[in-house]
């Protein structure tokens, strides 16, 4: 049987973020089973931010900072659809208008209604731009239900030979 979480349930969400937002966190660290439920509780939280009036799917990430800063960030839909941002890429983009390039994981939760029951894979152009920051050996994404139905991927699993600022360069390695 599958957990179901309601996104909605957004009490304290406030509170929590501004106790990880600024929290130095295990940066260079492996990732262990706290901070990945912390990642987990963020990214659910975020579900309660997501405007999504047409697809109804709500998405919620978390974003961990190789300086131990968590960044979030929701879907943001637009009734001319090209201009919607997904969470992963909202959380992205707040941590690099901050000047923070280097991050070492990503938690992402999602499903229609705020209901989840399986995992939400970022979508391509969300991978695009984890390739354009994050080390795609390195670079870990938690897809998750709850705090005990997640699995852990690299970049480069979701996104094999993927094309990134490496592939601009005079080099010629394969």
């Amino acid at each position: 049987m599958t957990t179901k979480t309601k996104a909605f349930e957004t009490k304290d969400a406030l509170d929590l973020y501004k106790k990880i937002i600024y929290t130095e966190g295990k940066a260079g660290r492996r990732m262990d089973k706290k901070q990945i439920e912390e990642m987990i509780d963020l990214a659910i939280k975020q579900l309660g931010y997501s405007y999504a009036p047409y697809s109804h799917f709500h998405v919620g990430a978390a974003l961990l900072a190789k300086n131990g800063t968590y960044y979030t960030g929701c879907n943001i839909e637009n009734a001319a659809y090209t201009p919607t941002n997904c969470a992963e890429r909202t959380a992205f983009f707040k941590a690099v208008s901050e000047g923070v390039k280097e991050f070492q994981a990503i938690c992402v939760v999602g499903g229609r209604d705020g209901v989840l029951t399986g995992y939400a894979a970022p979508c391509g152009v969300c991978r695009q731009v984890m390739m354009e920051f994050c080390d795609p050996e390195t670079f870990r994404i938690i897809l998750a239900i709850d705090k005990e139905h997640y699995d852990i991927y690299t970049l480069k699993d979701l996104l094999p030979l993927g094309f990134g600022p490496r592939n601009l360069t005079n080099s010629r390695e394969i």
